[in-house]
């Protein structure tokens, strides 16, 4: 039935959820499973207002990015626990809901599974949520859990 389905993954539980609705969509079928977790850029007046050790204050965005590939690879690793087979998981870096569809266009994604509230609540109020976003601006179906 499908391809390849994207799972966008920001470590929250409704994104768990999504993953493992995904997994039984993928069991028994030829489909390719593709994780992916997005982080977002910070500025330097971010970086220079926030908090980090003094003796090593390295670089937000390296911070951000080893979380992220943290999330990606416990989404994976819990992907094979639930029988998934053979999941793929990437790190990205851009604005969330449209670096998940640039991602899902350049990947031919047949669908997108993600989760109704992830960890960017706050964000959510005010601009909208991500998977509000990624519905209006996916080529391909998407599956809101």
């Amino acid at each position: 039935m499908f391809k390849r389905i994207l799972v966008p993954m920001d470590g929250s539980h409704g994104a768990t959820k999504a993953l493992d609705m995904a997994i039984q969509l993928q069991k028994g079928t030829e489909a390719e499973l593709l994780l992916l977790t997005v982080f977002r850029h910070h500025s330097l007046l971010e970086h220079s207002t926030s908090m980090v050790r003094p003796e090593d204050p390295g670089s937000i965005d390296e911070a951000l990015r080893g979380h992220a590939k943290a999330v990606a690879d416990a989404a994976k690793k819990h992907a094979i626990e639930q029988g998934a087979n053979a999941p793929r998981a990437f790190v990205k870096n851009g604005p969330p809901a449209r670096t998940i569809v640039k991602f899902a266009k350049e990947r031919e994604a047949d669908l997108i599974v993600l989760g109704s509230r992830g960890l960017g609540d706050r964000e959510g109020y005010l601009l909208g949520s991500v998977s509000h976003k990624v519905t209006s601006l996916a080529a391909c179906p998407v599956l809101v859990v």
